[in-house]
């Protein structure tokens, strides 16, 4: 018998036996599915928005300086001939 299958078979005889209502069942659900989505992000390596901000502004000076310095090298080589 799988895994799920034995959850199930579990999971309908306590709601059967009036040991579990809907709402512990609700609360058990909830909170397993967030322990999940937790592992999942923390699996992911996941940056926070103000980090990603900041990276952003890095990666967009470091591209104006890029064009610039393009530009200088294109002015020296028009110079040169």
């Amino acid at each position: 018998m799988s895994n799920s299958e034995k959850f199930l078979k579990t999971l309908s005889n306590l709601i059967e036996n009036g040991i579990l209502s809907s709402k512990d069942l609700q609360k058990e659900i909830s909170t397993d599915l967030k322990f999940k989505k937790d592992k999942i992000i923390g699996k992911l390596n996941l940056v926070s928005r103000a980090e990603f901000e900041v990276l952003k502004k890095l990666v967009q000076k470091q591209d104006t300086i890029i064009k610039k310095l393009q530009k200088i090298k294109k002015t020296r080589k028009v110079k040169k001939s």
